[in-house]
């Protein structure tokens, strides 16, 4: 397979966003509240004000770890864009933003300050996609693979363990003291490598995040996830047009017979940049691919 003109020659280091990229956060973090809210209701021990209790049990928790997932867009980019902001790591953000979705929900005395600490903590037990650890051991076999993510660094161990996620090397924005898209954290972990920018490539769910790596002089290599891009669809026609994307894996694309056919993630990431993935079939012998 020809690769990109833009992919010549190969990254030497693949820089992985990990939430929506990696683990499907959306997925996990969901039916970890439904599961503790069924838990805390069924628990005949808690003491729950009935108005607490009603509202736990109408809860679209879908929603509730969505605004969530929003408090932390926020937070991270009003960082990148003003240092003199008091730093937080994302544990500390997710832990004092819950506390805040409860009380505004009126849900503060669904659960203990503990439970509540703990379930902040479920940010560190997501689940990755099923193409995640494959396509990352793959593409291990010919470059560096870091996360380079704005999660703090014991939560990026624990999504490692937790996932199976076979990373050669773990960033973290708090090591450069901002968070993405702050320069400093793109840059920062080029630095950390010992490489140029053009030898590094970034891989995300997000053109945001492939926007601002792209302005620091990384390659761009963007994986479609559900739900996950932010951009809306007038910019998303301009960025394909633009070109700046040095490889574009999409949910489905037109085979040669028109027909959809669906990719593989990080898998069709390694297949594009030139890596025979073996597969075993039903028999348990190796096939090509």
């Amino acid at each position: 397979m020809q690769l990109n003109s833009a992919l010549v020659p190969p990254p030497r280091a693949l820089l992985f966003d990990v939430f929506g990229t990696c683990v499907n956060w959306r997925k996990s973090v969901t039916e970890s509240l439904v599961t503790e809210c069924n838990r805390a209701l069924e628990n005949p021990s808690k003491l729950i004000p009935p108005v607490a209790r009603s509202g736990a049990g109408k809860k679209d928790w879908a929603d509730f770890a969505q605004r969530w997932r929003n408090t932390y867009i926020t937070f991270v980019a009003s960082i990148a864009k003003d240092p003199t902001i008091p730093w937080k790591t994302i544990d500390e953000h997710h832990h004092d933003s819950l506390k805040e979705l409860l009380d505004e929900a009126g849900l503060v005395d669904l659960w203990t300050p503990e439970e509540v600490r703990d379930l902040s903590l479920v940010w560190h037990r997501l689940e990755p996609w099923n193409d995640s650890a494959d396509g990352i051991g793959e593409l291990s076999k010919v470059a560096s693979t870091c996360t380079l993510s704005n999660g703090n660094l014991s939560l990026l161990r624990d999504l490692k363990a937790f996932g199976d996620l076979p990373f050669t090397h773990l960033f973290s924005a708090e090591q450069f003291n901002s968070y993405k898209p702050s320069p400093r954290v793109y840059l920062g972990a080029v630095g950390k490598l010992g490489l140029e920018p053009r030898d590094c490539a970034m891989v995300a769910a997000h053109l945001g995040d492939l926007k601002a790596a792209k302005a620091c002089g990384l390659r761009a290599i963007y994986v479609e996830r559900p739900g996950e891009e932010g951009w809306n669809q007038e910019m998303i026609a301009q960025a394909k047009q633009d070109g700046w994307v040095d490889l574009w894996v999409p949910l489905v694309e037109k085979g040669g017979d028109g027909k959809d056919v669906s990719l593989d993630g990080f898998l069709t990431v390694a297949t594009r940049l030139g890596i025979e993935i073996e597969k075993k079939g039903k028999d348990g012998a190796n096939a090509s691919l």
